[in-house]
């Protein structure tokens, strides 16, 4: 049987001390929540969200969730356009990718089998590329928190600007780092100082467990909590604006076409899904830019099909591992492991009440990862990507010397960064 995904937040039971017994009557500093079985893990959530929105979701053959009737078309050939006609499709929208190329989006008639229609404009325009537009889960299908977007102050309303900068800092020349994620709560304290650029949405903030999780891993700062780089200038892309088609490859694509344009060198995407022709098309764009993308491998169990885009060519697939350096027995292992991050006994920001969280999961792990990698590549550069990863190979611990092991790649890094439970008692 196939374990599914979710990053998942630690038992009451923190080593040897319950923390319930620690809980004053005011408010707690630090929140956790119980395991959940398998039925509440990544693919029973991907069956529930199927079966909630059923107007605006389906199932690909594999099981996976697609934007229901769309088809995703790279650049596809006037006759391929007219094929897709023919039977019925209708342009839904274009989406230019600058640099990175451009996309269509077709629309299939209801009484058609998508499926079906997907493979005639296959064999119909091979020099094209078509894919269902899949939609892509934070390693956790759902929210780390309940009700997470209530209560969330001091963000923006439009996207694509500085919230603010760090006291004393210039966020023109601070190290710069992307994030494909879900909304960040700008007004949460660990990022009272920082500089965040937004897209998506609209220009509408609209604040997510996970990815202000995430975020705080890489830049956020608030005593006892540090992120990796605090100073660092973070452009973040929400990709699920509280929707339910919310994390689709085209928004993917979209994001990282926003990000290549900004010139953002490290990029983490802590998002899971299928294989998809678009988001494969794009990944390869901008590694040959010289980006380094950071993605979370997954955490549907050591025998569980690759996930991505932790396993596309030229990503940097990252698991997660405890204190003592032991990985996660529901992290994903193969080939597209390159390093291991702690991803458990650690805690990170959160919206609403308490603002602190533990976590759990390999999602929290990568930004760890990228943020690390992040101010050795300022800017798009193969060759400094190159030269980043090897460094931060010669740090890693745990692996055999000259090789890369499917359990955690290179080795572990950052174990220093792991903000400790006890910190928060």
């Amino acid at each position: 049987m196939r374990v599914p995904s979710l990053n998942l937040p630690l038992p009451e039971r923190l080593g040897p001390l319950d923390t319930g017994q620690l809980r004053s009557r005011g408010e707690r500093l630090l929140g956790s929540a119980d395991l959940v079985n398998l039925g509440e893990l990544r693919l029973g959530q991907v069956g529930r969200l199927l079966r909630l929105h059923r107007d605006v979701l389906e199932a690909d053959p594999r099981g996976e969730p697609i934007v229901r009737r769309e088809i995703l078309a790279w650049a596809p050939s006037p006759a391929g356009l007219a094929a897709a006609r023919k039977a019925g499709m209708e342009v839904a929208r274009e989406q230019a990718l600058d640099e990175l190329g451009a996309v269509v989006v077709l629309r299939v008639p209801d009484s058609a089998d998508i499926a079906a229609e997907l493979e005639k404009l296959r064999a119909l325009d091979p020099e094209g590329s078509y894919d269902f537009n899949h939609i892509y889960t934070g390693s956790s299908a759902r929210p780390l928190d309940a009700g997470a977007t209530a209560g969330a102050t001091g963000v923006r309303p439009r996207g694509q600007t500085p919230i603010a900068a760090r006291p004393g800092g210039n966020p023109a020349s601070a190290v710069k780092i992307g994030l494909v994620d879900s909304g960040v709560d700008g007004g949460h304290p660990v990022f009272r100082g920082a500089g965040i650029r937004r897209w998506g949405c609209d220009g509408a903030a609209r604040p997510a467990p996970h990815g202000t999780a995430v975020a705080a891993l890489m830049v956020g700062e608030a005593a006892p909590f540090r992120g990796v780089a605090p100073s660092a200038l973070l452009y973040a892309a929400d990709i699920y604006c509280d929707s339910a088609t919310g994390g689709s490859a085209d928004k993917i694509a979209g994001a990282l076409a926003w990000l290549a344009a900004e010139q953002v060198g490290v990029i983490n995407m802590s998002i899971v899904g299928p294989p998809n022709i678009l988001l494969e098309r794009v990944v390869a764009a901008m590694v040959r830019r010289g980006h380094v993308l950071v993605a979370a491998v997954g955490n549907d169990g050591p025998a569980a099909p690759p996930l991505y885009p932790a396993s596309y060519r030229g990503v940097i697939g990252v698991t997660g591992v405890d204190k003592r350096g032991r990985t996660l027995p529901e992290a994903a292992r193969g080939p597209q492991v390159m390093f291991a991050a702690p991803g458990n006994q650690m805690v990170s920001a959160s919206t609403g009440r308490p603002p602190y969280r533990t976590m759990r999961g390999t999602s929290f792990a990568a930004p760890i990862v990228a943020a690390m990698l992040a101010p050795s590549v300022p800017a798009p550069s193969a060759a400094a990507a190159r030269s980043a990863i090897d460094a931060l190979a010669k740090q890693a611990a745990g692996g055999a010397p000259n090789s890369v092991s499917n359990e955690i790649g290179y080795g572990v890094v950052g174990m220093a960064f792991r903000n400790d439970p006890s910190a928060f008692r």
